[in-house]
């Protein structure tokens, strides 16, 4: 196999190991890792508001605020006006997304974190780099995209897909 198919190969397989991570996430709970990722940051970190959750998320606020809007129609967040300062709007979870979030499986990155972790700092460095070029070649820097392995536009709806063999371990 030619080099350049050996990269190709295994690009499709990180899109496809996403995708399926992706579609999983989405039938055992209703949401995208987006999604999620939003739930888990206002669980850690409290109320915020769009442009905090926007740098939390490596996302822009306008991103952040559809993502909002989608989670406040389920109930699982919901917006509260400062009391200080009226231009101030805050995202809160709700009791319901807290209860989505103790239900729902880990995101695929947290395998991936640890794994990572495990590296030498070099191997670190020069994954980062690569994948900073291969995206660079594909003329992708600029896409909006939050710190999650997740596939697709960011508020899509759900599917009925069964859970990959290879996650069946994260249970």
């Amino acid at each position: 196999m030619e080099k350049i198919d050996e990269v190709l190969v295994a690009l499709r397989r990180v899109i496809r190991a996403t995708d399926l991570h992706s579609k999983y996430l989405a039938k055992t709970t209703g949401l995208t890792a987006p999604q999620l990722l939003l739930l888990q940051t206002l669980r850690d970190k409290g109320s915020q508001t769009i442009g905090e959750l926007a740098g939390f998320m490596s996302l822009s606020q306008a991103t952040v605020t559809t993502i909002i809007d989608r989670l406040e129609k389920k109930s699982l967040v919901e917006r509260e006006r400062s009391t200080t300062d009226k231009r101030k709007v805050f995202a809160l979870l709700t009791e319901s997304g807290n209860a989505v979030l103790k239900d729902s499986p880990a995101p695929l990155q947290e395998q991936f974190a640890r794994q990572f972790g495990d590296l030498q700092e070099w191997e670190q460095t020069m994954i980062i780099a690569s994948l900073q070029r291969i995206a660079h070649m594909m003329d992708a820097q600029h896409i909006d995209a939050a710190p999650v392995l997740d596939v697709g536009t960011l508020d899509r709806q759900t599917t009925s897909i069964e859970k990959p063999e290879a996650f069946k371990h994260e249970d």
